[in-house]
C-alpha cells in the first residue's frame, strides 16, 4: 500500500493515515451521483488501478461491492465511505461542506476478514465466492431445506429443517444475521455466527458462536426434493449440494471510519438499540 503512513492492526488504527493517491466512486443513485458531483472538483482523483485509497459514496450495498471488487482484483486499499444509501452501517456521514482530505487524514482504520466459500452444485460444478457480510443457504421452494451441520471435523447436527442458515462473520453480525435473532459478536472476537433461519427442526436449536479458525460445511439433504440457494453476500448460487466455508485472513479489507464513529462502537450501539 503506498502511503506516507499507515497502520493495519486487529484493532482501531490511531495512526494518521496520509494518502496520495485516491479514486473516488460512487453508485447509480440520484443521491450518490449529486454527491460525487460535488466532490469530485475537490481535487485530482486518480482511477482505482493507481489508488492507494477509495471514497465510497453509495449505501452499504454500494460499498460491499466496491470491496469484492477489489477482492476480485487482487489489489486491496482502505475504503472510506460517506452515505448515500439508507441505513449505512460501514459508512461515514456526508457532509456537503466537508473537506474529504481532512476527513481522510483523522479516520482511523478497521480491518475485517472475508469468509472463503467453496459450493459445489447439484450438478458437480464448484464455484468460489467471498462474502464480507455473510453467506446463507436458503430453500428455493415451499419445501422447508434439509441441511446437515458439520463444524470442524464432526456432524454437529445430523438434519437441520427449515429455511435455512446463515454464517456470518462479526461485520456482518448486524445484518441478516441479527434479523434472523443471530448474536451481535465484537468485532475483534475472532467468531463467527452460525444462525438458523426459521428452524422447525431441531426446534430448541438458536445457533452457534464459533472459533473462526473451525471450518464449516453445509451439505444439502434430498437437493432434488428440497433444493437450496447460497447467497454470498449479493452474489446467489441456485441448486446447492454442499458449501464450505473458512475465514480467509489473508485477503484482509481496510475500512475508514471518522474519529468515535468506528465499526466497533456501532456493534457495541446497535446491541443498545431499542427502536
Amino acid at each position: 500500500m503506498d502511503v506516507n503512513e499507515s497502520a493495519v492492526s486487529s484493532g482501531d488504527s490511531d495512526v494518521v493515515k496520509r494518502f496520495e493517491n485516491i479514486a473516488l466512486v460512487a453508485s447509480e443513485t440520484p443521491r450518490a451521483q449529486e454527491a460525487f458531483s460535488n466532490l469530485d472538483s475537490q481535487r485530482d482523483w486518480v482511477p482505482m488501478d493507481a489508488a492507494d485509497a477509495v471514497v465510497v459514496l453509495g449505501g452499504d450495498g454500494f460499498m460491499l461491492h466496491t470491496l469484492h471488487k477489489m477482492l476480485e482484483r487482487g489489489r486491496i486499499v482502505p475504503a472510506y465511505g460517506m452515505n448515500r444509501g439508507t441505513v449505512g452501517f460501514l459508512m461515514n456521514r456526508y457532509d456537503v461542506r466537508a473537506n474529504v482530505m481532512r476527513r481522510l487524514e483523522k479516520a482511523r482504520g478497521k480491518t475485517i476478514s472475508p469468509l472463503r466459500i467453496t459450493a459445489v452444485t447439484q450438478d458437480g460444478e464448484m464455484h468460489r465466492m467471498r462474502a464480507i457480510n455473510e453467506l446463507s443457504l436458503l430453500r428455493e421452494t415451499r419445501q422447508t431445506g434439509k441441511i446437515e451441520v458439520t463444524v470442524g471435523s464432526r456432524v454437529r447436527i445430523e438434519e437441520l429443517v427449515g429455511d435455512g442458515i446463515l454464517v456470518s462473520t462479526p461485520a456482518g453480525s448486524t445484518a441478516y444475521n441479527l434479523s434472523a435473532n443471530g448474536p451481535i459478536l465484537p468485532l475483534d472476537s475472532r467468531m463467527l455466527a452460525l444462525t438458523p433461519i426459521s428452524p422447525f427442526r431441531p426446534r430448541r436449536w438458536r445457533g452457534a458462536i464459533l472459533p473462526d479458525e473451525m471450518p464449516i460445511t453445509l451439505r444439502v439433504l434430498e437437493p432434488a426434493k428440497r433444493p437450496v440457494a447460497a447467497v454470498a453476500d449479493q452474489k446467489e448460487l441456485r441448486d446447492i449440494a454442499e458449501v464450505h466455508v473458512e475465514i480467509d485472513h489473508s485477503s484482509a479489507l481496510e475500512l475508514l471510519f471518522d474519529p468515535g464513529q468506528s465499526l466497533a462502537e456501532r456493534i457495541v450501539s446497535e446491541q443498545f438499540a431499542v427502536d
